[in-house]
């Protein structure tokens, strides 16, 4: 190995000399990248430094030299981290999540309710990395948009309800054992991100979340929403301190051989006006970003996630500042593999980004706004185990999504819920259960198609008839506007809260049923054709019946 270069100073030397002495040494934000090939978490003679590793503080990103070693500028309130090269993991921190990031706090930071991050000598700090021997092939990533708890109870929801589920559909063999298995280990081709608003506001709630979620054993990034902010900072940049001392930096990057991943924190901050923040992104972002990117091969799917959709959802609003958006679309307009994920919206939808939006590709761009792990924040008639069932306002069942990559860019994505009809099914019906025969054919059978969207072939059939096409209508799903007619009605809460009002779903299709069949039971045949799974198909019946005149 070659011999190592002196640092300004080294974790190695600051370990022999006493606080007061070492405080005499220059502030230091250096170190080493390596391959930490005997699992001591310490650099040492037999671990190979590694060259070419990005670092990075949010705004500038350096490169490792031949000897491993990086060095960035002292400055307070970054958060320097490492770009995780492909065909590598990281180790784990003692609260579980992913180890590779540290803060630089030389001087006290605002006083705020949850404490930001605490000030302390910037000492230098090396990076380990583990070699992966995962084969590429395939990547899957498992996505929650707004968990979202207000109280320990919600937590609870959150664990049991979809943590427990995730563990049930990818890891029975971990969730047999009763240990989570380390990273690669299980594991292996996962990633996981959450899309922001981690907790409701109280961000006490956080260790009690990881907790949760590291049961899972995948490498989780966790991106901040506008109910993780420091509501007692007085400006943007210092509103994700207690985020950020939890889950590092609020901008980074992240490789896999299958894709390239860019996580953006996109709420601005913005005390004392209503509203109190909006969407968009902050200077040493776009630097961020012009400087990654730039090193960026091209037949890579990159993915850039962040909270709040880069689409406007009612075009009489702006809630992603335009011209940031046409700023971030002008360094993306050459990829031509290119994934947007967002949350917040607590609905689901998909949006295909054209020159209305400011894109400038050769194909519309896409951006899956995904729904919401707490669904409706965790509202509605709890099931036989407790847990709510939360249904969005658009008719999509708590639950969380699915990102499959492979090598040469493509992807699918899938929503998952821990019901299983609708985990299998991907849709949900309504339709009446009866009808008088003969009737004017007025009323129809309804589906909810969770991942569709105006693209999306519906059809449907009674009996063994002809399928028939559904025509995508713009209105509230009926078995939510039945929940909120049953709400209406109750003398007493249902549930801890009342399901949410129903809103018009982007993803819903109509078929007018006969009513000239002969009296009795006939059967209803439903099926999507997703653009991801293929056929998805559904069924349920309705009954004719003759009246007395």
């Amino acid at each position: 190995m070659p011999m190592r270069p002196v640092l300004r100073c080294s974790l190695l030397s600051l370990a022999f000399l006493s606080a007061p002495a070492a405080a005499l040494l220059p502030p230091c934000n250096s170190g080493y990248v390596y391959d930490d090939r005997d699992r001591d978490g310490k650099f040492g003679a037999g671990d190979l430094p590694l060259a070419g590793v990005a670092v990075s503080d949010g705004e500038r990103i350096v490169r490792t030299d031949e000897y491993g070693a990086y060095t960035l500028p002292v400055i307070d309130g970054r958060t320097v981290f490492v770009i995780k090269p492909a065909g590598y993991r990281l180790p784990k921190r003692e609260d579980g999540l992913p180890d590779f990031w540290r803060h630089v706090q030389r001087d006290p930071g605002p006083a705020l309710k949850y404490g930001g991050f605490a000030h302390e000598f910037p000492h230098c700090r090396n990076f380990a990395l583990h070699e992966n021997l995962r084969e590429p092939g395939k990547l899957d990533v498992l996505l929650f948009g707004d968990p979202q708890p207000q109280t320990a109870r919600q937590v609870e929801h959150y664990d049991r309800g979809i943590v427990e589920a995730v563990r049930r559909t990818h890891f029975s063999h971990s969730a047999a054992r009763q240990v989570p298995p380390v990273y690669g280990d299980g594991a292996a081709g996962h990633l996981g991100l959450t899309l922001g608003d981690v907790v409701h506001d109280d961000l006490s709630l956080y260790p009690a979340m990881n907790r949760a979620t590291t049961r899972l054993g995948v490498p989780w990034l966790h991106l901040a929403g506008n109910h993780d902010l420091d509501f007692d900072a007085s400006r943007d940049e210092d509103s994700l301190r207690s985020f950020r001392a939890v889950y590092g930096p609020d901008t980074l990057a992240w490789e896999e051989h299958e894709a390239n991943f860019v996580l953006l924190d996109n709420v601005v901050y913005r005390p004392g006006l209503s509203p109190d923040f909006v969407g968009g992104l902050r200077e040493e972002q776009f630097a961020f970003l012009e400087a990654y990117l730039a090193t960026l091969p091209r037949d890579r799917l990159l993915v850039l996630a962040a909270h709040i959709p880069f689409f406007d959802p009612s075009p009489e609003r702006e809630t992603f500042r335009r011209a940031d958006r046409e700023r971030l679309f002008a360094l993306l307009k050459d990829f031509p593999k290119l994934l947007l994920l967002s949350a917040h919206g607590h609905v689901q939808r998909h949006h295909w980004h054209d020159a209305d939006d400011g894109w400038r590709g050769e194909q519309p761009l896409h951006e899956y706004n995904l729904g919401a792990a707490c669904g409706s924040f965790w509202s509605g008639v709890a099931d036989a185990e407790g847990i709510p069932d939360a249904t969005m306002a658009d008719g999509t069942p708590k639950g969380w999504a699915e990102l499959s990559v492979l090598r040469d860019g493509r992807y699918w994505l899938r929503w998952r819920s821990p019901e299983a009809r609708f985990d299998v099914e991907g849709m949900a019906l309504h339709a009446p259960k009866l009808l008088r025969r003969g009737a004017y054919p007025a009323f129809g059978v309804y589906a909810n198609v969770f991942m569709g969207d105006a693209q999306t072939r519906v059809e449907f059939r009674v009996d063994e008839g002809d399928w028939q096409p559904m025509r995508r209508v713009d209105r509230a799903d009926p078995r939510l506007l039945l929940e909120n007619a049953l709400d209406d009605t109750a003398d007493r809460l249902r549930g801890f809260d009342r399901s949410p009002e129903a809103a018009v779903s982007s993803h819903l299709w109509r078929g007018t049923l006969p009513t000239d069949l002969a009296s009795g039971e006939h059967r209803i045949q439903v099926r999507a054709f997703d653009r991801w799974r293929g056929e998805l198909s559904a069924s349920r019946t309705y009954r004719l019946a003759d009246a007395a005149e």
